[in-house]
């Protein structure tokens, strides 16, 4: 402040060459310094200042050109995460289709196979019976030749006498039709 102070009661053009000298201004060395400042920054401003604008302009751009395509994958990444969901959705309904399918199947091969147990079961018991039939049937003829026989036996003991073969036939076909009466 009392530098200020002191400039205003100098006044004058003097005051100036004054005031440097109390300053310990040395003009040619302040006219020397001010031309070195202006020629470095001539300098600079020629070749380095607008090589670093233009390094910095291009890193604008890239991040600019980063940006953008930061915002374009996270569009691509929507868009695919709704292609996701579509195809998740779609697989889901083509599940449910292939389980109804698969069930549906099996319902027709559970029915078939319980068709061919029945008819296998039917034909087991038809077999069993004609079996039961035809072992009926021999031991019926069975029974009848041994009847037969018993009662030839019975007869030429009741008789008390031989039977000749031709009795013996015709009392076993008497017999056979007695029993099958």
């Amino acid at each position: 402040m009392n530098t200020f102070v002191l400039l205003a009661e100098a006044g004058g053009g003097g005051s100036v060459q004054e005031i440097a000298r109390q300053f310990g201004v040395d003009w040619q060395h302040l006219i020397a310094q001010i031309i070195s400042f202006c020629i470095v920054c001539y300098l600079l401003q020629k070749f380095a200042y607008r090589r670093v604008l233009k390094i910095l302009q291009g890193r604008r751009q890239e991040i600019a050109k980063g940006l953008e395509d930061a915002e374009k994958a996270k569009a691509e990444l929507a868009r695919a995460e709704e292609t996701k969901q579509d195809i998740i959705a779609k697989a889901n309904v083509q599940a449910e289709n292939l389980i109804k399918e698969a069930q549906a199947a099996a319902a027709r091969v559970e029915e078939r196979e319980t068709q061919k147990a029945i008819a296998s079961a039917k034909d087991i018991v038809t077999k069993a019976h004609e079996a039961t039939e035809q072992d009926h049937a021999r031991m019926l003829g069975e029974l009848k030749r041994e009847v037969g026989r018993l009662v030839v036996q019975t007869t030429a003991t009741v008789a008390d006498k031989v039977l000749t073969p031709e009795d013996q036939r015709r009392l076993e076909e008497e017999t056979t039709k007695a029993l099958a009466a």
